[in-house]
């Protein structure tokens, strides 16, 4: 094993300031083009709850106005309301052509209620910005859509459906963003396969109604409430938030229910799935244009009225997240000034320091900011980050393990990646495990003063040749307070190991201390599957037995190759100090609970096909279920 091992590296990737010299990032400028005015009257929408009427339209004056303060950098422009199709076909054929003619303006998005479309639009559409991405928001079906109404009070699911078949007839392909509320809760796959079945979605978000925290219903300017108000003051609870909320927690399982169902289905041939797509390029160590997971977040996102105010992310709360009037802002060093200036801003990167100590930081990216806040106003965020952990580690373990899909619903194994881990030559190495007439080479086994086992002989981690059982060194090569647990791993349960340690103190030294572990490298996705699920029973049946100060951990990883630079999911079983506790405890107890452990692990056995010790997730709650009438 080459130099496997964890390293803490120092913070990045979570939150970017707008730098007016980085002339290469692009940013985001959400335009409302008729403020909160919509022709529909969705229970949930945030943006009537800023209560800031709108009517008036954003011109094409204001479009060149943001290219020139945004003057050198890449300008991607999102159209959106309210309904930006109210402002009139003449009027967005003027944006659009103004869009047109900017270089810097890399891409353009319109999203609409798919209400209004219809053949004439998509004819200005075509002659006017055939490269415009079309987003159009539906909650699934017609049972999902239920808090998708008109101002009479009746779902619009069946004109959207309809617009849906209309850009599919038109060759046109478009995103369907959908906010995951009780209404589609326990059913996922039927959710996912419905809006796959529209020949015109190519990309699906969904999104949460995190709005427990709202306790009234949107405020109207006059006195007449149409049947939907009354329908959103009926759904509200003076206790448990409105009906339409969900809890992280179910978002969660929502998600990854989802993210199953459209790997088994094959939906992602021809899908791009968030938040899925998003967690997997961050498991792979790719970046993603998804804010939610990367470090382009609120300092490179605003949001432009037609009244000028002009600000950041919409989805902030407002009037705090307005920075200015966009007259009076000169060029992008102002804008800058506004942002250190904002008491929003600055809090919303506050929240990133619970995110500086978290082992998932470089998968999760922080989150959303807004989300955030607006599912915990206190700022405690447990329940967020506890769902951004849990969606990360259900999807390592649908990608480990594709056609077992049920280990994403495992909470005992987590995603804790080791960085580096890597081995000179994996396939190498698996051949030559199961096949003893291969020769073997000459190692070299040198023993430092605190017990490692490596090339040199020296404290510490350092390169250490991969040997297997057949090899004459084996049993040398493996030290001693490890070897029980590796002799069960590999002769018990007749699995590959790919490293181990027995844990080191280096006391008198300037070295952290190391704990117990050894690495178990599958020989394929079937045999990966069902040792996770023997782990997880090994380890939950001994986890409260261990001695105080120890704990056990079942971790997801990948092991790199160095020859091919190919990827392999591995999992890493370890014993490692409690929550607060002392090396020296760890240490002086470590014996007894290597033990512990080595006899849980030979009570089960990988080939017992007896299903993971963690409950699958129960069915959504019956007042969950429930939706509009």
């Amino acid at each position: 094993m080459n130099l496997s091992t964890e390293q803490r590296h120092p913070i990045k990737g979570l939150y970017q300031s707008l730098d007016v010299d980085d002339t290469s990032t692009a940013v985001s400028v959400i335009v409302k083009t008729r403020g909160e005015t919509c022709d529909i009257d969705c229970l949930y929408c945030y943006e009537k709850r800023k209560e800031a009427p709108g009517g008036a339209r954003v011109g094409a004056g204001q479009i060149r106005r943001l290219a020139g303060l945004f003057k050198g950098r890449p300008l991607a422009v999102e159209l959106h309301g309210g309904e930006p199709l109210t402002a009139g076909r003449d009027h967005i054929a003027e944006i659009l052509t103004e869009l047109a003619g900017l270089p810097q303006v890399v891409r353009v998005t319109l999203q609409t209620n798919g209400v209004l479309l219809d053949g004439d639009w998509l004819d200005l559409f075509d002659d006017l910005f055939p490269e415009l991405r079309i987003g159009v928001s539906l909650d699934g079906d017609a049972q999902g859509s239920a808090w998708r109404v008109g101002y009479d009070g009746h779902p619009v699911y069946p004109r959207v459906a309809a617009s849906l078949d209309l850009l599919a007839e038109r060759g046109r392909k478009v995103g369907v963003i959908a906010a995951v509320t009780p209404a589609v809760l326990g059913r996922a796959e039927e959710v996912l396969d419905h809006l796959v079945g529209f020949g015109s979605v190519n990309a699906i978000s969904f999104v949460p109604c995190f709005d427990s925290t709202i306790r009234r219903s949107t405020a109207l300017p006059g006195r007449h409430r149409p049947a939907s108000r009354l329908l959103q003051q009926g759904a509200m609870d003076a206790t448990g938030g409105p009906a339409w909320a969900i809890h992280p927690d179910e978002y969660a399982q929502f998600v990854l229910a989802t993210t199953a169902h459209w790997i088994t289905a094959g939906h992602f041939a021809g899908i791009k799935l968030e938040p899925a797509v998003s967690t997997i390029r961050r498991l792979r160590g790719l970046q993603t244009g998804f804010c939610h997971f990367s470090d382009l977040k609120c300092d490179h996102v605003f949001t432009l009225y037609p009244d000028g105010r002009f600000g950041s992310c919409d989805e902030l709360p407002w009037p705090q997240a307005r920075l200015a009037e966009m007259e009076s802002v000169a060029d992008q060093h102002e804008v800058i000034l506004a942002q250190r200036g904002s008491r929003l801003l600055n809090q919303g990167k506050a929240l990133m320091a619970k995110c500086m100590t978290c082992d998932y930081r470089d998968t999760c990216g922080g989150g959303c900011v807004a989300t955030r806040w607006r599912q915990d106003p206190a700022g405690d965020h447990d329940a967020y980050c506890d769902h951004r952990i849990r969606m990360i580690d259900g999807v390592a373990a649908l990608l480990a393990q594709p056609a077992h899909p049920v280990g994403a619903w495992c909470q005992s194994l987590r995603w804790h990646p080791r960085t580096p881990n890597s081995m000179r030559d994996v396939n190498s190495f698996l051949a030559r495990w199961d096949n003893p007439s291969i020769a073997r080479s000459e190692v070299r086994l040198h023993t430092s003063e605190h017990g490692n086992i490596n090339t040199v002989g020296l404290t510490g981690v350092h390169e250490a040749d991969d040997l297997d059982p057949a090899h004459t060194k084996w049993r040398a090569a493996i030290e001693p307070g490890v070897w029980p647990l590796v002799d069960a791993v590999t002769r018990v349960w007749g699995l590959i190991t790919y490293d181990s340690c027995q844990g080191h103190h280096y006391t008198g030294l300037d070295l952290p201390p190391t704990g117990l572990r050894i690495g178990i490298l599958a020989r394929d996705r079937e045999e990966y599957a069902r040792t996770a699920a023997a782990l997880c029973r090994a380890t939950t049946a001994v986890s409260s037995e261990l001695p105080a100060g120890v704990e056990v951990n079942v971790k997801r990883s990948e092991l790199t190759c160095e020859t091919s630079g190919t990827t392999t999911p591995v999992l890493d079983l370890s014993l490692d100090p409690g929550p607060g506790q002392s090396w020296n405890i760890y240490f002086a107890r470590l014996d007894k609970a290597g033990a512990m452990l080595t006899a849980a692990l030979a009570a089960e056995h990988p080939d017992t096909g007896t299903p993971c010790a963690c409950p699958l997730p129960a069915p959504a709650a019956d007042k969950k279920k429930s939706v509009l009438r």
